[in-house]
């Protein structure tokens, strides 16, 4: 699809989490397209970069900085047109670890808080203290990144699915609630991707012990579980996040578009 078709010139888009990974696919992929994009992270420092996109550093848990950030953004844009929660974190955990062996990976408070706090929390004080600017405007369109887990579950990380679960929960309610007000409600839920670069060893590590695995066995035969045989690359997922963002997906509002290559449990 071509930059001119998807006509996001008049969009003012926020990306949480956009300073990498996803999200900086997202970041690039929204300012190719021709919209104005602001990246909020917690790694990123005040100003504006070489390609326009206004940084903006916020710990999204937090609701008076997630209101400063929001309204900065306003300032600066003039307007909010668009909100793309993408913004998440992950610590692989079993609810019991029956083995014995590895008590750090079991899912305890600390870490439970840790993927709520972000992921759930953060998504809503960011959709609220967006949605107030929405509402005045009488249109616009929230994006939540969620993941296949969130429908699936996924073994050794319960927390995170139901974190996704949470949002696609959100995704369909917000829809119900803002849609009478001119504001559409979507989510992108990507499956296996390609490295995003912020897996370390300790998550590998955690990951592989959850799936009684190792290492260095934990990519799958992608031709066995994904029906185009490969795993998704990170622009295929801001491609679908660019569509959702433009008015050529005008009706589309309270569902969520799978970015898995067809993978499923049937």
């Amino acid at each position: 699809m071509s930059n001119t078709w998807l006509d996001l010139d008049d969009k003012v888009v926020i990306v949480t989490g956009g300073d990498s990974g996803i999200g900086r696919h997202i970041v690039e992929g929204l300012r190719s397209a021709g919209a104005q994009v602001a990246c909020l992270d917690l790694t990123v420092e005040d100003g504006v970069d070489v390609s326009g996109v206004l940084d903006v550093g916020v710990d999204i848990t937090d609701a008076g900085a997630v209101e400063a950030a929001v309204a900065t953004v306003e300032e600066h844009f003039g307007r909010i047109t668009t909100l793309v929660n993408n913004a998440g974190v992950n610590q692989p955990r079993l609810l019991v670890d029956a083995r014995g062996e590895a008590p750090q990976y079991e899912l305890d408070e600390k870490s439970f808080a840790f993927m709520f706090d972000v992921n759930v929390k953060g998504a809503f004080l960011m959709a609220q203290a967006v949605t107030r600017r929405l509402v005045r405007a009488g249109a616009g369109t929230i994006i939540n990144i969620t993941s296949e887990a969130g429908a699936e579950g996924s073994k050794g990380q319960s927390a995170y699915s139901a974190t996704k679960g949470a949002l696609n929960g959100f995704t369909l309610s917000w829809a119900k609630e803002l849609g009478p007000l001119g504001i559409r409600v979507v989510g992108a839920a990507p499956g296996i991707l390609e490295p995003t670069g912020l897996r370390s060893p300790a998550y590998n590590e955690a990951l592989a012990y959850t799936r009684s695995t190792t290492v260095d066995r934990l990519s799958p035969d992608y031709s066995r579980t994904i029906p185009l045989g490969r795993p998704g690359t990170l622009d295929e997922v801001a491609d679908v996040v660019c569509f959702l963002a433009s008015d050529r997906s005008a009706y589309i509002t309270g569902t969520t578009v799978t970015v898995t290559g067809g993978k499923s449990r049937g």
